[in-house]
């Protein structure tokens, strides 16, 4: 197997690797320059998959919230890690895919359009590497996911790449304009995939348009955060403390609307949180639309200690709704939303 990256791009076909050949690029503790490479990440050996984008930097939530820097890595189309080895961790994390665990796949076997439409196509392994030669196993592989708790306890502490992700990742600074150069050049900012000359000209200008409006708005931020002014765009929760409201028991199938912007400020508090969890600003751009319930969270892995975390209240993830980065410099991680049940309502199909 080639050490070369792929250089992918968004848009781009690939085909992951044979488990053979993926955990041979692994060390002991199941990964490849500093990545983790978790075994929920098996079952897509051998498939097929479009780049979503490429993940040249991502957001931290385990130090003060800033912007890392990621090399070699891509996210893939709809490729969400499931958490089943994570005590079912409901998080659905957009998993980061080292481009040497990928390959560019041959796109003659089926037109561009039928591959986006399709599952995956899963394909034979060649050339299976025997397990004794292996630097890492699929074992070695599960038992890397836990660590000894340091405060001493049998409580479980889990390892995955949200909670690594400081180790393979490096200091982004907000002046960085390289950052942007990268977002256009990688496809990260098309909205379509025109063929054409023409078609793509317009989508780098409208690119540079976009990391235009995003260094004003990152800048204007950061000046307002230098006067302790308010941010854009502002949420200004009002209450002293929030309450529970009325619970939907909404499940997964069920349609919703998510309420008004002015409604869902009348549930916030100071800190423009309701009942400890934050109405951020990405959230903004839902405010009114209607969707589908993915599923409810019950419990995530916390990114800053590894272990599980129990919801004490409800809270629900939209078929869709995830952050699209509109504020924070074109992250790319696209992490879902979670929408307490007060800021929704139940509607018909």
């Amino acid at each position: 197997m080639t050490d070369n990256n792929l250089n992918l791009l968004s848009g781009d076909l690939i085909e992951v690797r044979s488990r053979e050949e993926i955990l041979s690029t692994l060390d002991s503790n199941g990964r490849l320059e500093a990545m983790p490479f978790m075994p929920e990440m098996l079952q897509y050996c051998g498939k097929r998959f479009r780049v979503s984008k490429r993940a040249d930097k991502t957001c931290d939530n385990i130090k003060d919230w800033s912007l890392r820097r990621v090399k070699n890595a891509v996210h893939l189309t709809g490729v969400r890690c499931d958490g089943a080895s994570h005590g079912d961790c409901d998080a659905g994390c957009l998993i980061f895919w080292n481009e040497k665990w990928l390959k560019r796949a041959d796109t003659d076997f089926l037109k561009t359009s039928q591959i986006q439409d399709q599952a995956p196509r899963s394909l034979p392994s060649q050339h299976p590497a025997p397990a004794e030669s292996l630097s890492c196993t699929e074992q070695r592989l599960n038992q890397a996911i836990f660590h000894p708790d340091p405060s001493g306890t049998d409580t479980p502490v889990y390892t995955c790449q949200a909670t690594q992700l400081r180790e393979f990742t490096s200091t982004l600074y907000w002046w960085d304009l390289r950052q942007y150069l990268r977002d256009i050049r990688s496809g990260n900012l098309r909205r379509e995939f025109g063929d054409s000359k023409s078609e793509r000209l317009l989508e780098t200008i409208l690119g540079v348009i976009e990391v235009f409006r995003a260094l004003v708005i990152t800048t204007f931020n950061k000046v307002q955060q230098f006067r302790s002014g308010v941010q854009y765009p502002h949420i200004g929760g009002s209450l002293n403390s929030t309450t529970t409201g009325p619970e939907l028991k909404l499940q997964p199938g069920e349609f919703v609307q998510v309420r008004s912007k002015d409604e869902i400020l009348s549930t916030l508090d100071r800190r423009n949180k309701n009942r400890g969890l934050l109405f951020d600003s990405e959230m903004l751009r839902y405010c009114g639309g209607s969707f589908r319930v993915l599923k409810r969270v019950n419990q995530i892995v916390d990114e800053r200690t590894g272990k599980m975390m129990k919801m004490k209240s409800p809270c629900i993830i939209l078929e869709g709704v995830a952050c699209a980065s509109d504020y924070h410099r074109f992250c790319p991680r696209a992490i879902y939303h979670y929408w307490r049940e007060t800021w929704l309502r139940r509607v018909d199909s």
